[in-house]
Order: structure tokens, then C-alpha cells, then sequence
């Protein structure tokens, strides 16, 4: 069976309900064990003390706020190429999604920089185009909720999303373009001066997972809920029609 098989929205909303009761509850379970291990079960870091916990949640949400615009790009272009409605709508139901990621990402960097650097924000290179990244978010948004006819609201954010995938990108790899920076290098590293310590290694990983999960499980959600709005939407204006 070809995966295109299931840009056809009845295919998809039988897979997908099978699907999304079982990432639910695996999200939920990595996402109450990771988080209960991290901030209960570990140290406190020699230098960091106990800030370096939210290492926990700022982590998988900056993670997650980069790779759910990038699956937004993946949609997108599937939906400019193939013209499968299901993609675009799963790509604008990643935005809201991203969005919350982001925003986590931003609260908890700057609780996490605050006692770290001394200020609550810095204007280094990561969190720069992290910022701008997040406002491609609400611009995205925005575009769908503003363009009436729903293929060409498809239509102008993916190529908004093609755009915004620059700075998804340096978010991703700023700190590999430039040197100079308050921010740290990455969290998980083949480098062993850069990467987590050990004890921190595991419940990181756990919540990572089940942040990706909870992104899934989200979306799959959103989506289903747009494909009924699209079917609502034509059953409505085929009754105008036939009222009028």
C-alpha cells in the first residue's frame, strides 16, 4: 500500500483514530516518567544547582519548536506539488502547536538564562533567530486566518513556511556559524566537552520523546478536527446552494 494512499482524508481519519489513543497514552506515560526522573530523581548540577532542571522542558520545547516547523515545510510542499488537501491541513495544524513550543522554549531559556548570564535576554545569535522564527509562527497564523479561500490561504503559507525555514534552521545550527554567543552549545553532542552529563542524559532523552509523541498525538488531533471543519464547511454551502 502507497503512503499517498493516505492523503485521501477518509484513509487518513481511519488511520489516525486508530493511531492516536496509542501516542497518547505512550506520550503521557514518557512525558509524567521523564519529567517525575528529571526534576525528583537527579542532581543538582555542580555549577548550576538546581536550574539546570528545566533543562527538562526548555530542551524537547526548543527541539520540538524547530522540528515542528520543519514538518510544516514537508507538508507544505507536499501540498504545493501534489495538491493533497490532507497536508496542508496537517501543516496548519502543526502552527498552533509549533507556536506553544516555542513560546515554552522562550519562557523557560529565559528563567534558565536569568540566574545563568545575569539578564533575562540576550541578543545572541540562537536566540535572535529563535525569536524571529517565532514570529513566522503568529505570521503564519495570522495568513490562514486572514485569506478567506482556504487553497489560497494553503497557497501563501507555504510559501510563508519555505521563508521561516531559514531561521528554523539557524536556530537549529547558529552557534556552528558563529562563535560568539551566551549560549550554550548542544545539549546532546558526539562532543564530550559540549555534551549533557550522564546522570542528566536519560530522563533528557525520555522527555524528548515524549514531547515528540505529544507533537504527534496533537496534530493528529488538529487535523482530524480540520478535515471535519472542510467537510462542515462544503455540506454548509452545498445547502445554501440548494436553499437558494
Amino acid at each position: 500500500m502507497s503512503l499517498w494512499e493516505y492523503a485521501n482524508p477518509k484513509r487518513f481519519m481511519g488511520l489516525s483514530g486508530r493511531v492516536l489513543p496509542v501516542v497518547t497514552i505512550l506520550a503521557a506515560t514518557s512525558l509524567f516518567v521523564g519529567l517525575i526522573w528529571g526534576f525528583f530523581f537527579t542532581p543538582d548540577d555542580y555549577k548550576q544547582g538546581a536550574t539546570v532542571k528545566i533543562i527538562y522542558l526548555h530542551v524537547p520545547a526548543a527541539l520540538m519548536a524547530i522540528n515542528a516547523w520543519m514538518m510544516m515545510l514537508v507538508a507544505s510542499l507536499i501540498w504545493l506539488v501534489r495538491r493533497h488537501h490532507v497536508s496542508a491541513l496537517a501543516a496548519k495544524a502543526a502552527g498552533p502547536v509549533g507556536l506553544t513550543f516555542t513560546v515554552i522554549a522562550l519562557v523557560t531559556g529565559a528563567i534558565w538564562g536569568q540566574p545563568m548570564w545575569g539578564t533575562w535576554w540576550a541578543w545572541d545569535p540562537r536566540l535572535t533567530s529563535f525569536l524571529i522564527l517565532t514570529l513566522f509562527y503568529f505570521g503564519y497564523l495570522a495568513m490562514w486566518q486572514a485569506v478567506e479561500n482556504p487553497d489560497t490561504a494553503a497557497d501563501l503559507t507555504s510559501v510563508l513556511c519555505l521563508v521561516g525555514s531559514v531561521f528554523a534552521l539557524l536556530s537549529r545550527y547558529a552557534v556552528n556559524f558563529w562563535n560568539q554567543g551566551l549560549h550554550q552549545g548542544a545539549s546532546l553532542s558526539m562532543d564530550k566537552e559540549e555534551h549533557v552529563a550522564d546522570v542528566f542524559y536519560l530522563p533528557l532523552l525520555l522527555c524528548i520523546f515524549g514531547f515528540v509523541l505529544l507533537f504527534l498525538a496533537l496534530v493528529l488531533l488538529r487535523t482530524r478536527t480540520e478535515i471535519r471543519a472542510r467537510r462542515l464547511s462544503v455540506l454548509m454551502a452545498q445547502e445554501r446552494v440548494r436553499n437558494a
